[in-house]
């Protein structure tokens, strides 16, 4: 096992497709994790607003906060992913 990391590891050091692929996997996994954690939170919110339509004032504000911080997330990770890929390509983040 610790040969095929060192040798995973070798080819990863010297190889930028790998990188790229990587980042691009990373992007592709922050999207897919933000859009079920907001399908989630609007999910959960529909069900109680369902249950307790008079609370429907009291519900709406944390679930805007909370997908307005799931998206600030996103947003970072995303950023991190490109600035890898310009990185990689010998953009401005070289």
């Amino acid at each position: 096992m610790d040969g095929l990391m060192s040798g995973l590891l070798a080819v990863a050091a010297g190889d930028a497709g790998l990188a790229i692929l990587g980042a691009g996997i990373g992007c592709g996994l922050t999207i897919m994790g933000a859009g079920k954690g907001i399908g989630e939170i609007g999910g959960r919110a529909a069900d109680a607003i369902a249950r307790q339509p008079e609370a429907s004032g009291k519900i709406f504000l944390p679930v805007i906060i909370t997908a307005a911080m799931i998206e600030g997330v996103t947003f970072f990770a995303l950023i991190i992913c490109f600035m890898i890929l310009s990185g990689m390509r010998g953009g401005a983040g070289a």
